[in-house]
């Protein structure tokens, strides 16, 4: 079988595995019929289908991006601004908010990455133009997850269990991840899980990474203030998919393959791990890494390692070999890409890979070899996945 169409395939199996329609419906069985249903991140909506199947008539709320806000039967479809929020997103997360607060009953709750910058809801004193500035700070400042979103939290009231806080029910989530380790506080900020960390370490956080000096003056006030709020109502929280699962699914397809642990950090040094540990045959992982931004290109995380992969393999004399790196959403960063699909052949079609890499172009130097990984929005969020096949 053709490398790249074995590559595809595998990676394929990983992101049907992430189904997030199965992932739910599997699990609706043993759950009060709720009075209010909210389905919020890039999967939203196909979370969103089998609840209101099964609970008709049911209140139900879909807040995901652009690429996957189709009208859906039974449900109000919000569709918000994703990496970075916008004003469709301050209206959706007052919808939310308001309707969490008028529920005469048990809520359900369905969570997909995205659902961060998908709901925006500042806390008072914060404007949208000041997350979203936030935002940027945190995208292009090289931090992890995780750090992000202790930030995030801060900043919300609906982030680091504000749904409970302003839940007049009880919450029970069923929650797609789209965080290595599946941690609950990190998936989409954790809106039904105690906060990550403390202003404090929001600020400490910043000005570790160097950003604190670009924070606007209304969230250093906010943060400098270091409220502590009060203590969250109980909630169940039901883990139904995860970027290990959709990797177990990528080896079935593989057969024999070796399998990365998840992968992590700046992309430089990730393509260098990759390539240090896969030996002949196919090696898989998932995981999710991170782009310090130091130029105006387009592109992202998955495009930019892709082509470091390729360099890395080209400095160490490797012929016959085939990559896949792509978000398991079908989105890459702000493009129509999901990540790159390159070979022995790709930098010489590229005609200033240095240039554009050091540009953040990623993008232009995938375009330009042919090499854009574009499967359309997937309809899921698992975070990323990479395939390595070397003949």
């Amino acid at each position: 079988m053709d490398q790249r169409q074995h590559a595809f395939e595998i990676f394929q199996a990983g992101v049907a595995a992430a189904d997030p329609t199965a992932a739910v419906a599997q699990h609706l069985s043993g759950i009060t019929p709720p009075k209010l249903i909210i389905a919020v991140g890039k999967a939203a909506r196909a979370m969103a289908a089998p609840a209101i199947a099964a609970f008709p008539g049911v209140q139900t709320l879909v807040v995901t991006n652009y690429e996957n806000a189709s009208e859906l039967a039974g449900a109000e479809v919000l569709a918000a601004g994703h990496p970075v929020p916008d004003e469709n997103g301050l209206m959706a997360g007052q919808r939310v908010l308001a309707a969490l607060r008028a529920a005469d009953g048990p809520i359900l709750v369905l969570m997909s990455g995205g659902g961060s910058a998908l709901l925006p809801a500042p806390v008072a004193g914060v404007s949208l133009a000041d997350k979203q500035a936030v935002n940027r700070a945190l995208l292009g400042g090289g931090l992890e997850i995780t750090a992000m979103n202790l930030v995030r939290q801060q900043l919300s009231e609906l982030k680091g269990g504000g749904m409970l806080r302003a839940a007049a029910g009880p919450v029970t989530a069923l929650i797609l991840s789209d965080v290595v380790g599946d941690d609950l506080a990190v998936i989409a900020s954790g809106p039904t899980v105690a906060p990550i960390g403390t202003a404090q370490e929001a600020v400490d956080v910043l000005q570790g990474a160097g950003i604190w000096d670009d924070m606007p003056a209304s969230v250093k006030a906010h943060l400098a203030a270091g409220q502590t709020p009060d203590p969250l109502p109980a909630a169940k929280n039901i883990l139904v998919g995860s970027n290990a699962l959709s990797v177990a699914a990528m080896q079935k397809v593989a057969g024999v393959c070796t399998v990365l642990e998840p992968v992590e950090g700046d992309v430089a040094e990730a393509a260098k791990v990759i390539c240090d540990q896969a030996g002949p045959g196919v090696t898989i992982w998932g995981g999710e890494t991170t782009v310090v931004l130091k130029g105006d290109g387009r592109g992202g995380r998955n495009q930019e390692l892709a082509l470091r992969i390729a360099l890395e393999a080209q400095a160490r004399g490797w012929s016959n070999w085939t990559c896949l790196q792509g978000g398991s959403d079908g989105r890459d960063g702000p493009t129509d890409a999901a990540g790159g699909l390159v070979d022995q052949g790709t930098l010489a079609r590229i005609s200033d890979v240095d240039g554009l890499l050091a540009n953040n172009d990623s993008y232009a130097a995938l375009k330009e070899a042919g090499d854009l990984l574009i499967t359309e929005a997937t309809g899921t969020n698992v975070a990323d996945l990479g395939v390595l096949i070397r003949g």
